[in-house]
């Protein structure tokens, strides 16, 4: 069947970085950042074709579940798949070609611990590099939360930090960066929102 010749190649991969690979953002960037990586589910066809994977997570139960998912592929974990904190990474500046970072920073504690997550993943990223989020946001359901930032529990009863647009657009010029994309957002029956933001350290020559 088609859907089982896709899940063996894709695995569960996030449907909107499924998107970016299919227009070629991952072509020319081959070393690949995986931050709170969790059990792995987008990183099979990453490492299925050769890309130089690094992940991260604070649960050790998932980094051992990406391990096993690297060796089930042929590929040495060695020391690139690590528990860690997203505000401390082990690896040195300008080292990523891509940094993914998929439903992970609305679990930052403030504003404060949103900002240093970014920048830390930022400082990783080579001038030129793709930098992929997905994260709960307000845009959409302002009308239903107590204010448009901050950490606050949502109408699906969940307690995330979410993000508005003015923020997003304010750390993407703090930082240097320039959007490749729209930010796009999906409002989820009014439960809670998700934002997908892609940007590329640096100006915006070639897609």
């Amino acid at each position: 069947m088609i859907s089982e010749s896709l899940r063996r190649e894709f695995g569960d991969v996030d449907i909107y970085l499924f998107d970016q690979l299919l227009r070629g953002r991952f072509d020319a960037r081959r070393r690949v950042l995986d931050a709170g990586c969790g059990t792995g589910r987008n990183l099979p066809y990453f490492l299925a074709h050769g890309f130089d994977v690094h992940a991260i997570d604070a649960d050790p139960r998932a980094v051992a579940s990406v391990r096993a998912l690297a060796e089930s592929l042929g590929v040495d974990p060695a020391d690139r798949i690590v528990q860690g904190e997203l505000d401390a990474l082990p690896w040195p500046d300008s080292s990523m070609d891509a940094v993914v970072c998929s439903a992970v920073l609305h679990f930052s504690t403030d504003r404060a611990h949103f900002a240093r997550i970014v920048e830390e993943l930022w400082r990783v990223l080579a001038p030129g590099g793709l930098f992929f989020a997905r994260l709960a946001s307000s845009i959409g359901i302002e009308s239903l939360l107590p204010a448009t930032t901050g950490r606050m529990r949502l109408p699906d009863g969940s307690e995330r930090f979410v993000v508005d647009e003015a923020l997003l657009l304010e750390t993407t010029a703090r930082l240097g960066g320039t959007l490749v994309d729209p930010i796009k957002t999906t409002n989820v029956q009014q439960q809670r929102c998700m934002t997908t933001w892609v940007m590329m350290r640096g100006i915006l020559k070639q897609l």
